[in-house]
């Protein structure tokens, strides 16, 4: 099987790499004299970030910078979202590259000169605002992106779309954004995509590799809410009433049976998590009721299915047994972001002609979810991570994505721009008419 998959790497990298290794070297000079420009950009959305359907600042320097290229720029899609469109000079198939622009409701504690220092509200509390997840060097990268493949315009073979996309972190209860609402609004039609591609900066990948995985990449998102109805009793007369805290402690520990007992875990792995739990307010008075927050994460539709049906089962059942009574709700999150695995194997040649073979590997599935799902279950894509890990820093001390000490390596980004440059020109070649 491992030679049959080099065999279909090495026939489709040959003709595609002999069409645009000029272009290729172009790329490779363009994005290493852009670096100060891309590092300058990404700083000034690094201090200045702003939380999902609010990036009115960020939207406004991307749409001001893609009309200064010439190109065909939209604003306002699923609020904040904003398109550059890109014809180029002969016919070919349409290219999306897509990058967000959203923070997170997270206080810095980095000691850059350029930390954020933006505060806000966010489900009725103060809270700071960081770019603790690289979207500030994504948005950074993809104007780089732009700017390089403009400069091209004559010779690319078919059209870029320039998205960049507002909420992919989430929204507070009752709004609507991100990718699907992107879908919703028409971003992959006129004109209609035919590829789809996205990169994801990680901090505790090394600065300089890229790690991609076909099929199931990134975990499908269900979140789920639990209210436990008891009768409240005195705490030194537990028997006079029905616990709702014991009903829910046992609930917890059930609900660790879906993954260990009734999931395949040697074809795909699963998570079912309980965040958040609250009840009662003083040690001697037993509650009326306890809520509960938690989160399931599947790589399959049948998996999502199980986890969600034997989720409800066990809360149900559970609290019945002990007089309770439990109401579960569930809000959909993310699909899983499947990455087609007959893309991702003619693009791995381009991935490691551009880092360089020993540079690329084929990660492990990753239980976190992203909203790129969206896009790629109506086009195909690939969605892969960039390294942002400074030489030599060791990934289980490292802060991750979603930290307040969260910090990335900026000396990576050319090679996210050269990838997405190339993706784009080798896509091309392959497929225009």
């Amino acid at each position: 099987m491992k030679k049959l998959y080099l065999l279909i790497l090495c026939a489709f990298s040959t003709p595609v790499f002999a069409q645009t290794n000029d272009l290729r070297s172009e790329v490779s000079r363009k994005a290493d004299s852009l670096q100060n420009q891309i590092i300058t950009w990404r700083r000034d959305f690094h201090e200045h970030p702003e939380l999902g359907n609010h990036e009115f600042r960020t939207a406004a320097i991307v749409a001001k910078y893609l009309q200064s290229l010439g190109l065909e720029v939209k604003t306002g899609i699923a609020t904040t979202g904003v398109v550059g469109i890109l014809r180029g000079g002969k016919p070919g198939p349409v290219v999306a590259l897509r990058s967000e622009l959203d923070a997170l409701p997270v206080t810095e504690r980095t000691p850059v000169p350029f930390a954020s220092k933006v505060k806000t509200m966010y489900n009725g509390q103060e809270v700071g605002v960081m770019h603790a997840c690289g979207h500030d060097s994504h948005i950074a990268m993809l104007m780089a992106v732009a700017e390089i493949l403009t400069s091209m315009k004559s010779e690319l073979h078919g059209t870029v779309k320039f998205i960049f996309q507002p909420a992919e972190e989430g929204l507070p209860p009752g709004e609507v954004g991100g990718a699907e609402e992107m879908v919703k609004e028409g971003v992959l039609e006129n004109p209609k995509v035919d590829v789809i591609f996205g990169q994801h900066i990680i901090s505790y990948i090394p600065t300089g590799t890229i790690v991609y995985r076909p099929g199931g990449a990134m975990a499908a998102l269900n979140g789920f809410h639990i209210v436990i109805k008891g009768k409240s009793s005195h705490g030194a007369m537990p028997w006079q009433g029905i616990d709702p805290v014991v009903v829910s402690a046992q609930i917890i520990n059930n609900l660790q049976t879906i993954v260990s007992r009734n999931v395949n875990i040697t074809e795909n792995p699963a998570v079912v998590t309980i965040g958040a739990i609250k009840g009662g307010n003083r040690g001697n008075i037993i509650p009326d009721s306890v809520e509960m927050d938690g989160t399931l994460r599947s790589f399959t539709d049948a998996d999502r299915k199980l986890l969600w049906d034997k989720m409800n089962l066990i809360v149900k059942s559970t609290a019945e047994m002990q007089g309770a009574t439990a109401k579960v709700t569930t809000r959909n999150g993310d699909p899983v972001t499947f990455n087609e695995p007959a893309l991702a194997a003619k693009m791995a040649p381009t991935l490691q002609q551009t880092a360089g073979t020993e540079n690329v590997s084929i990660g492990p599935p990753t239980t976190a979810s992203e909203d790129f799902s969206f896009y790629v279950q109506k086009v195909p894509g690939l969605f892969f991570f960039l390294g942002g890990m400074p030489k030599g820093g060791d990934p289980k001390t490292t802060p991750a994505n979603h930290s307040p000490d969260f910090f990335i390596d900026e000396s990576g980004f050319a090679l996210g721009v050269k990838a997405m440059c190339n993706l784009t020109l080798d896509y091309m070649a392959a497929n225009s008419k």
